[in-house]
């Protein structure tokens, strides 16, 4: 056997690492040699240029700007492999092919290495076909599908490692429970400032998701803290490995829910070896939409208000349009104005008739373009037709008085007018009012857009040919078919139906599904996140049939009771300095509204002054202390997690539920509860009825 003991493969560790050090210093040599070509050929072309033809000249700069991109390549790969330095792989198995006597080992990193002197793969990348049998199958009968079909076999040894720093911490022998070994450790680590790539403890039904090359629209409905986000970016990764001569990074974009979020993920696909993806968030799409012409409410204004002061009106305009119901409503109202709004009226161009009826029939051929575009095509066919029967070319004046002639025909042609006549016609219009002015509700954004696509058209965006969508539950129908007409290429979109922000906003697999028919749809039901106390406690919040816990043991949950609102304080404040104390790398402070986390800031800035509060306008994520509120902190996680104020007058209603629920779900390793008068009924003390029940202990200051 090829490495039999630990010795030995400590040995081999070794060994590698000394050929990556020889590959790295072959490198350096290299790009030396590219940078004194690359300044030669420069100063060639600098003194010669008077005396050198256009055919040299273009040579010349040819070779420097292949030199260039080779020194560049050089440089891309002497990164990788100085990573591959600190830690090569993480796993290994041996793999007897059928019909074959030998086993060929197979050492996983994140990246792959091919040895140049032995013309040999030391390195597979995780990625790779052959890659998959390592979490896919534990000994025995093992498949993969290669190139040239599928290759039967098998796995005669498998291993995992934990190398850091190029020195090998630990490695285990093989076994049924061999990643739950390797999974217990990672999950029992703290918590970075940034989301890391997981490929050493990818599971089975993760790597299926991952390695989907099939659907054209992947819906992901996960429970909190099952890894949904990270498997999705490290599908991201395996479809820019698998399909890397047609899809480059900037051939992708991901919407995320905020810029904090952006950041927190931003370092998964760097650490793959692959370029940062282009991200943007559903206000900035919708703005670009609508050509910046538009004011409106932002996301996280809007959920604020809703979560302050929402009234009976406000909450039928939301319902209503984050309903499939405004979707159809629209489409209606297309074909009701199509019908009734243009009036052709017979015109004349110099002395030759361009007759109603004439107007009337191109206007109805044209009945697959959107309503505003047909007045172009009707101007480009009369022009067309006054030079053909009358041989009369018409001016640049004449054309323009032409289109503005049939453009008003139309009743309206302000889209602003436009969507409130929409309101009108609909017997609602107190179904539409301004935030404030002229800035439009935030709920009013997507309709708008899906109105303009109906009578202006839009430019398809074909250069995307992935998109990934996070925290799909906080958007709504209409937005999914904004979507659907902007990006044809495939999508992956991902989130979790209970933790929906939004009141009546909310979509669920199934409702995104409508939007998508081709959808396929799949479930990450095991929490990775939180211990099995604080998922049993989230549990008494929003019960879930079908989640699975990792059986993760750590601390129980504390509520604890204040006598006031001080007492809140400085409660919070010894939880603080007693994680100063600990190894915990971050705290997370979580109130229900941004208010109320600014007074905590303002609480605590004094005596902790490296206290950061998560607003929107923060752009970054960072480790330590952190207030903010439940809407900033979704997608994020710490290892510990304080919520004050769980007083039933500020967590009462279904939607409080859920933020609720979020917040605690944030949680890796600790939870606590504060409140002072009547605690949320959304705690409860004794999860009885559920397999596995976790007392919750309470503490009293009175």
């Amino acid at each position: 056997m090829f490495n039999k003991s630990e010795k030995e493969e400590r040995e081999y560790l070794e060994k590698i690492r000394e050929k990556l050090k020889s590959a790295l210093e072959r490198i350096d040599r290299a790009v030396d040699r590219l940078a004194r070509e690359l300044k030669e050929q420069k100063n060639y072309l600098w003194e010669n240029k008077a005396g050198m033809d256009h055919v040299e000249k273009v040579s010349v700069r040819q070779s420097v700007t292949q030199s260039a991109l080779t020194g560049e390549a050089a440089l891309e790969r002497k990164k990788r492999i100085r990573k591959l330095m600190q830690s090569p792989w993480f796993g290994r198995f041996d793999f007897r092919e059928t019909g074959k006597k030998n086993s060929l080992p197979v050492y996983i990193g994140v990246y792959a290495y091919y040895d140049e002197e032995q013309k040999e793969n030391i390195i597979y990348d995780w990625r790779a076909p052959v890659s998959t049998m390592f979490y896919d199958f534990e000994l025995g009968r093992a498949t993969y599908d290669a190139p040239g079909g599928l290759v039967e076999g098998d796995i005669t040894l498998k291993r995992q490692f934990r190398i850091r720093e190029g020195k090998m911490e630990y490695m285990l022998e093989s076994s049924l429970n061999i990643h739950d070994e390797i999974l217990q450790q990672e999950l029992g680590m703290t918590s970075d400032d940034k989301m890391k790539h997981i490929v050493a403890t990818i599971q089975r039904d993760q790597n299926a998701i991952i390695r989907n090359e099939s659907s054209n629209v992947l819906i992901i409905q996960g429970v909190a803290g099952s890894g949904k986000t990270s498997i999705a970016l490290h599908r991201i990764a395996f479809l820019l490995y698998r399909f890397r001569e047609t899809i480059i990074s900037k051939d992708i974009l991901i919407i995320s829910p905020n810029r904090v979020f952006a950041d927190y993920i931003s370092n998964v696909l760097p650490e793959l070896g692959e370029e940062k993806i282009p991200e943007t968030g559903m206000e900035e799409l919708g703005s670009g939409l609508l050509e910046n012409k538009y004011r409106f409410q932002s996301f996280f204004e809007h959920v604020s208000h809703i979560i302050d002061k929402e009234d009976d009106n406000t909450r039928e305009r939301n319902r209503f349009k984050a309903s499939f119901e405004i979707i159809n409503k629209i489409d209606e109202y297309a074909i009701h104005i199509e019908n009734e709004y243009f009036k052709p009226v017979d015109l004349v161009v110099r002395r030759y008739p361009v007759p109603a009826f004439y107007i009337e029939e191109k206007f109805r051929t044209y009945n697959r373009l959107p309503l505003f575009l047909r007045f172009n095509a009707i101007v480009k066919d009369a022009e067309r037709d006054l030079l053909f029967y009358n041989s009369y070319e018409i001016n640049a004046a004449e054309r323009d008085e032409l289109r503005k002639s049939v453009k008003n025909m139309f009743r309206i042609t302000n889209l602003r007018e436009l969507y409130k006549d929409f309101h009108a016609w609909t017997g609602r219009p107190e179904l539409f009012r301004y935030a404030k002015g002229t800035v439009y509700e935030y709920s009013d954004l997507f309709p708008l857009i899906y109105l303009k696509i109906r009578v202006e058209g839009v430019a398809t965006n074909f250069n995307i040919k992935h998109l990934l969508v996070d925290e799909m539950q906080d958007y709504t129908p209409v937005q999914y078919a904004v979507l659907a007409k902007v990006f044809p290429g495939r999508k992956t979109i991902l989130g979790d139906a209970n933790q929906s922000v939004i009141p009546h906003g909310s979509s669920s697999a199934s409702d995104i599904a409508r939007v998508f028919p081709d959808a396929n749809t799949v479930k990450l039901t095991k929490s990775y996140r939180s211990t099995y106390e604080i998922t049993r406690f989230a549990q008494g919040i929003i019960p879930d049939k079908e989640i699975e816990v990792i059986e993760r043991h750590g601390e129980n949950p504390v509520v604890i009771q204040c006598k006031s609102r001080e007492d809140q304080i400085n409660q919070i404040k010894e939880t603080v300095a007693d994680f100063l104390r600990s190894g915990y790398k971050s705290l997370g402070i979580i109130c229900k509204t941004h208010k109320q986390a600014g007074r905590y800031f303002e609480a605590l800035k004094e005596d902790f002054p490296d206290t950061c509060l998560l607003t929107a306008e923060s752009v970054s994520f960072a480790n330590g202390v952190i207030i903010t509120s439940v809407l900033m902190a979704k997608g994020l996680e710490f290892d510990q997690v304080v919520i004050p104020d769980a007083e039933s007058k500020h967590y009462h209603t279904a939607f409080d539920r859920g933020l609720f629920y979020v917040a605690c779900t944030r949680a890796m390793h600790r939870l606590s509860v504060l409140y002072t008068h009547k605690r949320t009924d959304f705690i409860i003390k004794d999860m009885t009825g559920q397999k596995g029940s976790v007392p919750v202990p309470e503490q009293s200051l009175f």
